[in-house]
């Protein structure tokens, strides 16, 4: 029997090996990616896969990009979607897109910010722009925030010699913003990351009547650890049930 064409079988082979990684991945993890499998799973010959992607970390690093991307077009619509004026409300929509997209998407959300793959560096030249645009969202809310006089930060140390090189790379990227306000945005995220990671994996009680009365109480102590008030702007709040 003569097999068909592979433009008739798969008019976008590219998209189809990239959506059947997306369900190996989910299924099988991250670290089980295998292109013969995929191959198989496509009915088609592993070679072809080749012509697209020659090994399995080509093939990663699509991935990994195409997530990225995922993830910043969804926190810059949450970001867009607020007045550029209304800071708090910002930030309360880019953190709760964030957990969104990773309730949504949790395998892309694990291959980009979970257990690395054995043996896969990422190319830095190919992943780094779309992991700084990715960011860009949160960290022109912090910015206009310090602008505003209304973020509540101290001062940051200037950056160490040794990482100018990497923060010169974000701000062709990630935009020209203050070191304070990029530091602050990293500290936020770690801390909205820490508990979206273990909702994902099902290691934390869910609060409230959607599951998401913690992430709900951690968003307002950011608010009120972050932003001083926009009537007073030099007192900092401190009363938490007034976000409750």
């Amino acid at each position: 029997m003569i097999r068909p064409m592979r433009t008739q079988q798969h008019p976008n082979l590219q998209r189809a090996i990239l959506d059947t990684a997306w369900r190996q991945i989910s299924r099988l993890g991250a670290s089980a990616l295998n292109l013969r499998g995929i191959a198989r799973e496509l009915g088609i010959t592993a070679p072809a896969i080749y012509n697209y992607f020659p090994d399995r970390d080509a093939l990663v690093t699509a991935l990994i990009v195409e997530a990225y991307t995922s993830f910043g077009d969804a926190q810059l619509a949450a970001r867009d979607s607020v007045a550029a004026d209304d800071l708090e409300r910002r930030l309360d929509a880019i953190g709760w897109a964030y957990r969104q997209w990773a309730i949504t998407y949790p395998e892309r959300y694990q291959l980009i910010f979970g257990t690395p793959i054995p043996n896969y560096v990422a190319p830095m030249d190919q992943v780094f722009p779309v992991a700084a645009r990715a960011l860009s969202a949160l960290v022109s809310v912090i910015d206009a925030l310090r602008l505003a006089g209304r973020l509540n930060a101290p001062d940051f140390p200037s950056v160490h010699p040794d990482f100018q090189p990497a923060f010169e790379q974000w701000k062709q990227f990630g935009g020209e913003y203050h070191p304070l306000s990029l530091s602050v945005a990293i500290l936020i995220w770690a801390r909205v990351h820490g508990l979206v990671s273990l909702e994902i994996g099902r290691q934390i009680p869910a609060f409230g009547e959607d599951g998401a009365g913690l992430y709900r109480y951690e968003m307002r102590l950011l608010s009120q650890e972050f932003i001083l008030p926009k009537e007073n702007p030099h007192a900092i709040q401190t009363n938490l049930q007034k976000w409750l």
